[in-house]
């Protein structure tokens, strides 16, 4: 079983952590990034919203114990174990159930500006072609008709940055010294020192330095349809050709690159951020006492103090 979960938030940069950990060589991630076990294990969703079934197949969810540890199988002396679902911070029943099988386990999370992140959230659906809305203000109005009819958790865009109610579960079943909690803008400064720090504290050798040279599952809208749709569709002739004739890691820097320069990223409407400003408000509040640190930035409508986090 493993001893490290990233546990959130979505949209917040852990596909880049998971990377960075995953390169460590005292460290063994799960060839699955995200197996949500603990989520799905006793209460699976729905899956009733677009795509949802296809994504969650696609993205290797598995639902048996059996299946979890398998995906553990190949770690051999490393001291850390892990993998990085960041649909934990959000499920209400993940902390118990964490806690029930791994109750030494060491817990990372990475809280990025609630709006920006819910913003984000949507782009993504938006850029995988699920999102059927045309604008994120009627998707945060469509939100709670979709969690009632059963739609699955990428669509929860405002509840999912409630993290001070999220983190408070957590704090129910584990010490805060088990809780790593960074800001989205501390890996976005400096990405090679974000995972030193990182290594430093789950105490592997920090003087180990990852490849952080290309961001990860950047969001944003298509520029051009038919290379987004080339880049994401694993066995196109280009793409099984390429594999015979460029290095993996080569390849996936190349794509990663291509794709992100073709995304572009609508701004985010004065009137969405003042409203969900106004939605996070308490929960912003709340989230300060339980860390004893501000996060009163992330209110703002100050555009250049929200650029950290955007």
């Amino acid at each position: 079983m493993p001893n490290t979960f990233v546990i959130g938030a979505a949209k917040s940069g852990t596909t880049s952590l998971y990377d960075y950990l995953r390169q460590h060589p005292d460290v063994f991630m799960s060839p699955v990034k995200e197996p949500c076990y603990f989520a799905y294990a006793e209460s699976p969703p729905e899956m009733a919203g677009p795509g949802d079934r296809e994504a969650n197949r696609e993205s290797g969810v598995v639902y048996t114990m059996d299946e979890y540890k398998a995906l553990f199988s190949g770690a051999t002396s490393e001291s850390i174990v892990g993998e990085a679902s960041p649909v934990y911070l959000y499920d209400e029943d993940a902390p118990r159930l964490l806690h029930e099988q791994c109750p030494d386990a060491s817990l990372i999370a990475i809280l990025r500006n609630p709006i920006v992140r819910a913003h984000s959230h949507y782009l993504q659906l938006v850029q995988s072609g699920r999102e059927p809305l045309d604008s994120f203000e009627a998707a945060l109005d469509a939100e709670e008709e979709r969690v009632a009819a059963g739609w699955e958790w990428s669509w929860h865009y405002r509840r999912m940055g409630l993290y001070g109610r999220q983190l408070a579960r957590y704090l129910d079943y584990f010490d805060r010294d088990q809780l790593h909690i960074y800001r989205f803008n501390e890996l976005t400064t400096n990405p090679a020192d974000f995972a030193k720090t990182v290594y430093r504290s789950l105490g592997v050798d920090p003087s180990f330095t990852p490849d952080t040279g290309v961001r990860r599952r950047a969001t944003g809208v298509p520029q051009f349809d038919w290379l987004h749709r080339f880049i994401e569709t694993p066995d196109h002739f280009l793409r099984r050709w390429s594999r015979l004739v460029i290095p993996e890691a080569v390849r996936d820097r190349i794509l990663m690159m291509v794709r992100n320069a073709n995304l572009q990223k609508p701004p985010l409407s004065d009137a969405a951020r003042a409203r969900l400003s106004d939605a996070y408000k308490d929960d912003v509040h709340r989230l300060e006492a339980l860390l004893d640190r501000s996060f009163s930035d992330w209110l703002t409508t100050d555009e250049s103090r929200i650029a950290d986090d955007g």
